[in-house]
């Protein structure tokens, strides 16, 4: 398999493509979805395996021993991450979305308020807010290329009501690795204003070349009593699908509160998933990875270099994850013009930026997780849009 293999996705019932008319107006016989954060790349061939075993075995009933999966679990934090995790603190939820929702229903209560780092993933508002609490936006702070952290300013927005804080390490759509230093800050804020902290790894393997990512009970190893940690091999190995995800807690009192929660909601894994995960977290799915991120890193480079030529535009620096993050505030444009020009010009389909939060105005967040061909078809594209500003 190569990275550069062009995969039609188009018409296999794929959000990511088949959602992007009815959505964003951009059909998917000329135009490029670059907006939901999955690949357009196969698996590696350890995962197909997997499934192909299941498939001749021909039987799909109940799943009860998780102990591969667990064993699998802990080879990957200690061998990736130098993170010793213990089978017994892993709870499997249906991906992380689904763990977060879980974290909210567990730790807090109707009209409590959650801290989320704006501009960050859309979802953590959708769910805080679906369960009837409340949002309080700690705005990150943008200074030159460098999306930063300003506690004390945190400090003056706090209300009192607040019960958690989400953090999502690394970050999206910002692409920040938070240093060790920045994420004992999170705990530090946590601990001044008595939150549960619950810290969404799930981009922790996609960290580009020269960056190294701090899983969060490392960082602040002080903390387990009000810490949950958040993985999954979905965005790795781009297996979004399995819906699969680890909610990992080593503190037994919030175990046992967040196990009482599993239980009254009847949540089991899916065993597709299961075996997925458990092939993925292997040798050949590492070397897999490694692979992955020299190709992401081309991909960035070529994406940075297009869009920073273009005036008025900035492709803020991605230390992880393989989404782009622009700015357009630049050009001076109101963002219908400039979301006009990236949909019925350029005829890409990208993420508002306004979605994720405060800051987020004059941003959009482009996948580049894709064939290089694609990424050097989406520059180009972009450049002629924008050609009269050059």
């Amino acid at each position: 398999m190569s990275f550069d293999d062009l995969i039609d996705r188009r018409g296999s019932r794929c959000t990511k493509w088949d959602m992007m008319e009815p959505l964003y107006g951009v059909s998917p016989r000329d135009g490029l979805a670059m907006w939901v954060a999955d690949m357009d790349f196969r698996p590696p061939g350890c995962v197909q395996d997997a499934l192909e075993r299941m498939l001749s075995h021909g039987i799909y009933g109940y799943t009860g021993d998780l102990s591969a999966y667990h064993a699998a679990i802990q080879w990957w934090m200690a061998n990736r991450h130098g993170w010793q995790v213990e089978a017994g603190h892993i709870f499997t939820t249906h991906g992380l979305v689904n763990g977060t929702s879980m974290c909210v229903d567990t730790y807090t209560s109707p009209g409590d308020h959650v801290v989320l780092t704006t501009p960050v993933y859309h979802a953590f508002a959708r769910v805080i807010k679906a369960a009837g609490r409340g949002v309080t936006e700690c705005p990150l702070t943008l200074t030159g290329d460098r999306i930063a952290m300003d506690f004390a300013a945190w400090d003056s927005v706090m209300t009192g009501r607040e019960r958690m804080f989400i953090l999502c390490s690394p970050h999206n759509p910002g692409g920040r690795v938070w240093t060790a230093a920045e994420l004992r800050g999170v705990a530090d804020f946590c601990i001044r204003h008595d939150l549960i902290l619950v810290s969404d790894e799930i981009h922790h393997d996609l960290v580009m070349p020269g960056h190294t990512h701090t899983a969060m009970p490392l960082a602040a190893p002080g903390i387990a009593d009000r810490l949950v940690t958040m993985t999954a091999t979905t965005k790795t190995f781009n297996i979004a699908g399995a819906h699969i995800g680890n909610v990992i807690i080593a503190d037994a009192a919030l175990r046992d509160r967040f196990a009482v929660r599993m239980n009254a909601m009847g949540i089991s894994p899916n065993a597709f998933g299961l075996f997925m995960a458990t092939a993925a977290y292997s040798p050949e799915g590492a070397a897999w990875v490694d692979d992955l991120m020299v190709y992401l890193d081309g991909n960035r480079r070529l994406f940075d270099a297009g869009i920073n030529a273009i005036p008025g535009l900035r492709s803020i620096p991605l230390e992880a994850t393989y989404l782009a993050w622009v700015d357009f505030a630049g050009t001076g444009m109101p963002r219908a013009e400039f979301v006009a020009r990236i949909e019925k010009s350029a005829r890409i389909a990208a993420n508002y930026g306004h979605s994720f939060g405060l800051g987020g105005d004059s941003f959009m967040r482009f996948n580049i997780a894709a064939p290089r061909a694609m990424i050097a078809e989406a520059v180009d594209r972009l450049q002629k849009a924008f050609s009269d500003l050059q």
